[in-house]
C-alpha cells in the first residue's frame, strides 16, 4: 500500500520509486518501509525487469531524520535499526538503481548502498557526517562502504564526515555512472542494461595498509581532539576487514546505541537544532522580505577589511573596499591577489574560479564611490569618535535603502546610528577573524533597526555560510560581553599563582581551541588594556605586562614568546606576575586543572546568565552557538550553557 511520502509507477517493464517527504527526502517513519514496500511490488510484478529509486525535489535522501534523535535518548522511542528493511532491498531478486541527486547523505547513502547499482547526477554530494553529530553510521555505512571503496577511502568518508561529489564516486567505485541531462530517464535507460542484482555485502574488500591507517588515526585525534565518535568510526570501518557482514552490522549498532546514548551525541545534536533556531526571531514577522544586497562596500582595508571582502567575493558579490590610507588599499588589494593566488597553488581553487573572486574585489579612491551600494560596513579602528565620523560620511553617500554596519565589536550601535538621519537602516555585522574562516556573525540589533535589515542580515549571512546570532545592543554584546569576565578569571588565576601557560593548557585540555591567555597575545595585550580603561575596570597584571613592552603575536612577546604561530613558555613573564602579585599583596597558591577550568568556565557561565536575563541573547543556544563558532568551545560539549 502506498504512502503519501512514497509512491511508485511502472515505466513499461520497469517501476520507478520515487520519495516525495520534503523538504529533504529525511528517512522519517514511515518513509524506508515506503521504499521497501515498492521494491518487492517491483519484484512481485512479472512485467518489470528492474527498479529504480528515485527522490523527488531536490534532493535523494538528505539523512536520517534527526528529529528522532532526541526522542530515542529520552527513551521516548526504542532504539530501531533499519538495517532489516535495508536487508529486504538488497536482497531483492531483481536489480534496483539508486538514482542520486542532491544529496545522498548519512542514512540516505546507507540506503543507495542497499541497492545493487547507483547513477547520480554530476551535482551530487554523497557521504557518512554522522561524526559531526557524535555517531558513525548506524545502519551499515561501515560496513558496505569499505565493500564499495576499500577500506582507506571508507575511513576518510567516516571518519572526518566531508562529502564527496559524484564523479569522485565514480572514480571510487561507490557510483557506478554519471547521468548527463534527465536523472530518471538516465537511471532507467541504465536500468534495462542490467541482467541480474549485485549485492554490496557480497563484495570483495580492499584492505587498507596500517600505515595508511594509522595516519588516519592521528589526524582524527589531531583535528578533532576531543571526540569520540571519529575513532569509533576507524575501529568499526577496519572490523568490516575482520568479520563477516552480520558480526560487522552488530558491531556497528552496539557501538552506535553507546554513542547515540552519550554525552557527546546529547552536545552535538543540541549544537546542530541549535543552529536551527537562532535564525528563529520573534520580532522579525514572518512575511518580512529581506533587502536585495547586489553590491557590498568596506571602509577600512585592514585585517578585518579585507577579510569581510573576501567572505563577499566567495559567495559571488562584488565589493567595493576603500581605506584612508591610499598605501593600506594597496596592501590590501595586493594581499587579496596573493591569497587567490596561494589558493590555485595549493589546490584549492581551480585558477579560472580564483581569479573570478579576486575580480570582484576592487578598490575606490574614496567613500563617496559608494553611493550604488546596497550594504556598506565599517571596519575602521575601534574609536568611537573615529567610526561616528565615518557612520556620518557614510550616511551623506549612501542610496535610500543601504544597510549602514558596523564591524564593532564592543561599541554602541546606537550611538553611531545617531550620527546618521537614518537609525532604522544601522546595525552591527560583528564578524570573527580570520573573517573568511570563522562561521559566526553576530547582527547586532540597534533600539530603532528596522525588522526588514534584521531580516535582510540573516539572509545575508546564509548566503556567506555564516551562522549568523542576533544580540541586543550592550557592551560586548554576546561574545565579547562574555569573554571579559572569563579571561579576568583566568588572569586572576595567574595572579594567585598559577602560571599562565598551565592555565592555558588545562583550558586546552578541556576541549577549547585555545587557552584565554593565548587568546589575549592574539588579538594584542593593548587591545585589552584599552578595552578595560574605556569600561572602567580595574588594572590587572596584563597591564603590567603591557608596560614592559610584551604586546603579544605582533612584537613576538606577550604571555609566551612567540615566532611566527609557535609560542612557547617565557620565564620573564613568570618574573613579572610573581613581583606584580607581591606589590599588590595577593597570597599565592597551587591550582589543580580542574580548580582552573571550574573557575574560569564558571565565570563565563555567570555572566552568560547576565546576558540572558538583560535580553542580550534571546535564548541560552543563542550563547551556545555563538561560542562553538567564534570562540572554538567544543561542540561536543554543547556549548557553555549547555546542561547535558
Amino acid at each position: 500500500m502506498m504512502s503519501n511520502a512514497v509512491t511508485w509507477k511502472r515505466d513499461l517493464d520497469v517501476l520507478v520509486v520515487t520519495i516525495d517527504n520534503p523538504p529533504v527526502n529525511a528517512l522519517s517513519p514511515g518513509v524506508l518501509e515506503g521504499i521497501v514496500e515498492g521494491v518487492e511490488a517491483g519484484v512481485a510484478d512479472e512485467e518489470v525487469r528492474a527498479v529504480v529509486v528515485i527522490g523527488a525535489g531536490k534532493t535523494f535522501i538528505a539523512g536520517a531524520d534527526i528529529r528522532e534523535f532526541p526522542k530515542i535518548m529520552a527513551g521516548e522511542r526504542p532504539m530501531l535499526s533499519l538495517n532489516p528493511l535495508l536487508e529486504r532491498i538488497e536482497n531483492a531478486a531483481k536489480p534496483v538503481v539508486m538514482a542520486l541527486h542532491g544529496t545522498a547523505l548519512g542514512g540516505g547513502l546507507e540506503t543507495a548502498m542497499a541497492g545493487h547499482y547507483r547513477v547520480a547526477a554530476s551535482s551530487t554530494q554523497l557521504g557518512q557526517p554522522e561524526v559531526k553529530l557524535g555517531l558513525i553510521p548506524g545502519a551499515g555505512g561501515t560496513q558496505r562502504l569499505p565493500r564499495l571503496v576499500g577500506v582507506e577511502r571508507a575511513l576518510e568518508l567516516c571518519v572526518f564526515g566531508n562529502p564527496v561529489t559524484a564523479k569522485e564516486a565514480v572514480d571510487w567505485g561507490l557510483v557506478d555512472a554519471l547521468v548527463d541531462g534527465d536523472l530518471l530517464a538516465g537511471a532507467v535507460a541504465y536500468a534495462r542494461t542490467l541482467q541480474a542484482p549485485r549485492r554490496t555485502r557480497d563484495l570483495t574488500i580492499e584492505s587498507a595498509p596500517e600505515e595508511a591507517i594509522e595516519m588516519i588515526r592521528e589526524e582524527a585525534r589531531r583535528r578533532m581532539r576531543g571526540q569520540a565518535a571519529p575513532l569509533s568510526a576507524l575501529e568499526v570501518v577496519c572490523a568490516a576487514d575482520i568479520f563477516d557482514f552480520d558480526e560487522g552490522l552488530a558491531f556497528e549498532a552496539r557501538i552506535f546505541e553507546s554513542l547515540l546514548k552519550g554525552p557527546q551525541a546529547k552536545a552535538m545534536i543540541h549544537v546542530f537544532f541549535g543552529e536551527r533556531e537562532v535564525v528563529k526571531l520573534p520580532f522579525v514577522p514572518k512575511e518580512t522580505r529581506p533587502r536585495e544586497i547586489r553590491r557590498a562596500a568596506i571602509v577600512g582595508a585592514g585585517t578585518m577589511g579585507r577579510g569581510i571582502a573576501l567572505c563577499f567575493a566567495n559567495a559571488g558579490v562584488p565589493v567595493q573596499i576603500t581605506d584612508a590610507a591610499p598605501a593600506a588599499l594597496g596592501a590590501a588589494l595586493d594581499w587579496v591577489k596573493h591569497h587567490y593566488e596561494h589558493a590555485v597553488k595549493h589546490k584549492r581553487l581551480p585558477a579560472e574560479e580564483a581569479a573570478r573572486r579576486a575580480g570582484r574585489i576592487t578598490g575606490a579612491r574614496a567613500l563617496t564611490e559608494f553611493g550604488e551600494a546596497d550594504l556598506i560596513i565599517e571596519a575602521v579602528s575601534e574609536d568611537p569618535e573615529v567610526k561616528r565620523g565615518v557612520f556620518a560620511e557614510m550616511d551623506r553617500v549612501a542610496r535610500p535603502g543601504c544597510l549602514l554596519a558596523s564591524n564593532t565589536s564592543t561599541l554602541d550601535i546606537d550611538a553611531l546610528a545617531g550620527a546618521t538621519g537614518r537609525p532604522g537602516d544601522v546595525l552591527g555585522l560583528h564578524f570573527f577573524s580570520p573573517a573568511s574562516v570563522m562561521r559566526l556573525l553576530e547582527v547586532v540589533r540597534g533600539a530603532e533597526t528596522s525588522p526588514e535589515v534584521i531580516a535582510t542580515a540573516m539572509e545575508l549571512a546564509r548566503r556567506l555560510r555564516k551562522v549568523a546570532v542576533v544580540a541586543g545592543n550592550k557592551f560586548g554584546f554576546i561574545g565579547n560581553r562574555m569573554f571579559a569576565p572569563y579571561r579576568e578569571a583566568a588572569i586572576r588565576c595567574v595572579q594567585e599563582g598559577a602560571l599562565p601557560w598551565v592555565v592555558d593548557q588545562a583550558i586546552e585540555n578541556y576541549g577549547l581551541a585555545m587557552g584565554p591567555l593565548a587568546v589575549g597575545d592574539l588579538a594584542g595585550l593593548d587591545i585589552g588594556r584599552a578595552i578595560r580603561k574605556e569600561a572602567g575596570m580595574p588594572e590587572t597584571v596584563e597591564d603590567a605586562l603591557c608596560e614592559t613592552g610584551r604586546l603579544g603575536q605582533k612584537n613576538g612577546r606577550g604571555w609566551y614568546h612567540w615566532e611566527g604561530n609557535r609560542r612557547s613558555a617565557d620565564p620573564g613573564v613568570e618574573q613579572v606576575v610573581r613581583a606584580w602579585s607581591e606589590k599588590q599583596g595577593i597570597a599565592q597558591r597551587t591550582f589543580t586543572a580542574r580548580e582552573i577550568v571550574d573557575r574560569c568556565l564558571g565565570a563565563l557561565r555567570a555572566e552568560g546568565r547576565k546576558v540572558l536575563e538583560e535580553g542580550v541573547a534571546l535564548r541560552a543556544v543563542d550563547i551556545d552557538i555563538v561560542y562553538v563558532h567564534g570562540y572554538g568551545y567544543p561542540a561536543w560539549r554543547g556549548g557553555p550553557m549547555f546542561d547535558g
